[in-house]
Parts: C-alpha cells; sequence; structure tokens
C-alpha cells in the first residue's frame, strides 16, 4: 500500500539540486518502508522549518532542550502528516506559537546530522528543510520542547548553534528572494 507522506518525501527530494547529499536521501528512503516514522529505522526523517519574518531579515530559532543549541524549529513525523512541508510548519507552529506560516514553494535544504544520547534510540536525523514566512509582526511563545524562541538578524546569529545553520539560512533565503 502507497504512504503519501513517503510518496511526497520521494517527490520533494526529486525537486532537490542533484547532489550526492541527495541521492544518499533518496537511497536511504528507498531502503525503509518506515524511514519516515520515529519508531523506524534509528536514522530517520524528519521535517523543520526554516521561518523569515515577512520581510526576510530576520529568522526564528528555538533554543532546544535536548540538543541546547539554537536551531530552526521541527520534529518528527506524526499520523496526520501528508506532506513534508505541512510537517514542518505544523512542528513550527507548535514551538513558536505562530499561527499563518507559509512555505515557500519547492525551497528545501537537505541536511543529515547525528544525535546524542539524549536523543534516545533515535542515532540520527535526515532533516528536510524547508522555508517558511511568518505573517507580519508575529509573536511568539516557547513551547515546552524550547528553553527559548526569538526572531535573530539573518547575518547574526546567536550562539551556540550547529555549525551548518548559516549556511542553510543564507540557502532558503536566497529561494525565498528568487520565488
Amino acid at each position: 500500500m502507497s504512504d503519501p507522506l513517503r510518496d511526497n518525501a520521494f517527490e520533494v527530494l526529486r525537486t532537490a539540486p542533484a547532489t550526492p547529499l541527495r541521492d544518499a536521501f533518496e537511497a536511504h528512503l528507498a531502503a525503509y518502508d518506515d524511514a519516515m516514522w520515529r519508531h523506524g529505522p534509528p536514522e530517520h526523517f524528519t521535517a523543520s522549518a526554516v521561518v523569515f519574518s515577512a520581510d526576510g531579515q530576520q529568522v526564528l530559532l528555538v533554543l532546544h532542550k535536548k540538543a541546547r543549541l539554537w536551531l530552526q524549529p521541527g520534529g518528527h513525523f506524526e499520523a496526520g502528516d501528508r506532506t513534508v512541508a505541512g510537517a514542518a510548519l505544523r512542528e513550527a507552529t507548535e514551538e513558536s506559537g505562530i499561527e499563518g506560516l507559509t512555505a515557500v514553494p519547492g525551497a528545501i535544504y537537505l541536511h543529515r546530522h547525528d544525535l546524542t544520547g539524549a536523543f534516545g534510540r533515535c542515532t540520527a536525523h535526515w532533516d528536510l528543510r524547508v522555508a517558511a514566512v511568518a505573517p507580519q509582526e508575529a509573536g511568539v511563545t516557547v513551547s515546552d520542547e524550547s528553553h527559548d524562541v526569538r526572531w535573530w538578524p539573518v547575518d547574526a546569529l546567536p550562539e551556540p548553534t550547529d555549525p551548518d545553520l548559516a549556511h542553510c539560512i543564507e540557502q532558503l533565503r536566497t529561494q525565498l528572494v528568487s520565488a
């Protein structure tokens, strides 16, 4: 039986630039029927949203409790998710309190990262990151998954953060501006 979410992930990957990383993502997804789910392999897919302010000058980051880093909001897929973008927006809304986020069509960034023991049986996330835009003057709320949620200038990110996050933000912001 076909899994609409998994099918959508394959579609999303086909729109990403052809790179060895995209090939690895496609191979991992093809190798495991349950690669989209937390209960699947210890290395599984996640969705996150790099949320930009309406003017594209700021990015929303959460101070993640487990990772102890400033990161984009995101997490595991859930049973009701039908698309990668929908899951990413759901996670971003849950973690920030911002309603009305809009995904930027085709703006995708692929990132695989190993995890610490704080994440239990999860050993790595194959993260499908989408660009999203918040409504003007969106207020934020801190969820129980984070210590803090804040807007940051795209060129002045806080510490500590994922060393690749600045590159991710730059790449997705370029796609945002050209959309």
